[in-house]
């Protein structure tokens, strides 16, 4: 990306990591345009804010048709919105709910991945950058549908990179670990929940939190996705930060045991499971037999 003035939109970019990657590629000499579905809000920021719902045609195709009138073209598209379910067992979601998070987290980046590409591939170049997490590549107890998402964008973008790089553009996913913003505070409620999960959920609810508590800063995420959308040879993935870094590394090389119960450990999943009332009663042993497969 060597033009003078590069420009880039960037989704979700109201707070957390869409805003810290916004402000720093203005920083580094974009034109940015951030998107939120509520559009510009009061307070200074170095770049401009538009009313964008990734869940609709209509909205996609008017914001991405508005900076293309004004600007005339679109080097950068990062596709940051989503969300996630507060920790809870996977089948405390009723599949309308499913359909919820999938529609704003992976066909959200496929609407505005359509909307762009053909200006993208009349230019001749383009990147785009989704951002994932370290639960595209792990599992996520307790957070099944959210990592399931993350596992969708995974395959998608390397597939589509395959596809377009030939056409001088180049698609890459940023995976965080865990980031320090306030994305839990916007968290959907399981809406189909089960008694027998009450106490594993509040658990590892708690330690989530403690962990995003402690986790990167959103900074950390905006400079992996400069370096994406700056490099001569991009990579397909970019770990943002260290832990993420050495998640990878021990996905890639570390026995799957070891990486199974290194993720129990931290989540405390034993703990929990030991506390559980092993009675192979009439109509537990079911119930017994899953906890111990997933052990």
């Amino acid at each position: 990306m060597k033009l003078k003035n590069p420009v880039a939109l960037v989704t979700g970019a109201s707070s957390g990591i869409g805003k810290a990657t916004a402000e720093r590629l203005a920083t580094a000499g974009y034109k940015v345009y951030g998107t939120s579905r509520r559009g510009a809000t009061p307070g200074q920021r170095s770049f401009e804010m538009l009313s964008l719902d990734v869940t609709s045609d209509e909205s996609v195709a008017a914001a991405v048709n508005a900076l293309l009138r004004s600007e005339g073209r679109l080097d950068l598209l990062v596709n940051n919105a989503g969300f996630s379910i507060a920790p809870a067992g996977a089948e405390e979601s009723s599949i309308e709910q499913a359909r919820s998070i999938f529609e704003t987290n992976f066909f959200g980046i496929l609407r505005m991945t359509r909307a762009v590409l053909p200006h993208m591939r009349r230019q001749g170049n383009g990147r785009i950058v989704n951002i994932s997490s370290v639960f595209g590549f792990l599992p996520a107890p307790y957070m099944a549908l959210y990592a399931a998402t993350k596992h969708a964008i995974e395959g998608y973008s390397e597939s589509l990179d395959h596809e377009l790089r030939t056409r001088g553009i180049r698609v890459s996913v940023i995976e965080p670990a865990s980031t320090n913003t306030q994305f839990d505070a916007n968290l959907l409620q399981p809406d189909a929940t089960v008694d027998e999960y009450r106490e594993a959920r509040a658990a590892v609810a708690k330690r989530m939190t403690e962990m995003l508590a402690a986790g990167d800063q959103p900074a950390v995420v905006a400079d992996a996705v400069l370096k994406a959308a700056t490099a001569t040879h991009p990579k397909v993935r970019y770990a943002a930060g260290a832990a993420a870094s050495r998640l990878r590394l021990l996905r890639r090389f570390a026995p799957v045991g070891t990486v199974d119960a290194g993720i129990r450990k931290t989540l405390r999943l034993d703990a929990l499971t030991e506390s559980l009332p092993h009675r192979r009663g009439p109509g537990q042993v079911v119930a017994i037999a899953v906890d111990d497969r997933l052990g």
